[in-house]
């Protein structure tokens, strides 16, 4: 695919995804969502990559500050909403439980971990897209909006389903009734950020944890523990118990499970096989 509104790049096992419309402050448009998705596919396909991290282009100042304004106003001109995607656009994370099989939440079938370095303001549909990664790193002083109330919008892409799981119904109602500015401070104190980093720092932070991850934990183990954690939220404690049953047992048989015991006991570093 052409990336008109993307840069995707892969080195060392991490995929770094960047929003490129900097002098739209990284605003969403169809375009991006097309491409975003179709990069997803290409990370979740490709062996080599372990880890996933998105982020804002630096000169934009903005992580992603929602949809294009423009757009918003031609969907009102025209009179009803416009997702501006194409009826092939790529399905990454589908097949995997139904309970993915949509915008954004698709992120939970991705079988590799997904970090949002946040280097900047996240609106709208860019709250949206840092909430549904599975970590989350930010800078200092970073604003962020549901913004959805401002234009007679319902809460978008699921957020009415997810951020009471991440930060509570008290501070998710906060959130999504007000539509109000919060910062990235209040943000952690919430628990919606990992961790807060100096911006001349995020990158480099991010990436070292992403080496970690892509290093000492073995493929099989993230794509299925991640898997694990998110269709836990939908079920019950004894489904979860007996799913991860037999998910030990089956993985007890695969190459990795034997070099990650072989690599502990002779303390080297595992060589997985993914």
């Amino acid at each position: 695919m052409d990336l008109k509104t993307t840069r995707y790049e892969v080195a060392d096992g991490i995929a770094v995804v960047t929003l490129a419309r900097p002098k739209r402050r990284n605003a969403w448009t169809g375009r991006m969502h097309t491409e975003y998705r179709w990069i997803l596919s290409e990370a979740d396909r490709d062996p080599a990559v372990r880890v996933i991290v998105v982020t804002g282009d630096a000169e934009g100042k903005a992580f992603c500050a929602g949809a294009d304004l423009q757009a918003l106003e031609g969907h009102s001109e025209r009179g009803g909403y416009d997702a501006g995607t194409p009826d092939d656009i790529a399905e990454p994370g589908y097949g995997v439980d139904p309970a993915f099989d949509a915008a954004f939440a698709y992120h939970f079938g991705v079988g590799k971990p997904i970090i949002a370095a946040i280097n900047g303001p996240a609106a709208g549909v860019g709250l949206v897209l840092a909430a549904f990664a599975d970590l989350r790193f930010c800078v200092p002083g970073a604003k962020f909006t549901a913004a959805h109330g401002r234009f007679n919008f319902p809460a978008e892409y699921g957020l009415s389903w997810l951020l009471p799981r991440i930060v509570g119904l008290t501070h998710a109602n906060d959130i999504l009734l007000s539509s109000r500015v919060f910062t990235a401070e209040e943000a952690e104190r919430m628990g919606f950020l990992n961790r807060i980093v100096p911006a001349e720092r995020l990158m480099d932070e991010v990436l070292a944890y992403a080496r970690t991850l892509a290093t000492s934990v073995a493929p099989g183990s993230a794509r299925e523990t991640k898997r694990q954690i998110y269709r836990d939220l939908h079920r019950d404690a004894a489904s979860s118990v007996r799913a991860a049953e037999a998910l030990l047992v089956e993985m007890s048989k695969t190459p990795d499970y034997r070099e990650g015991v072989k690599a502990w006991m002779e303390k080297r570093p595992p060589a997985w096989r993914g």
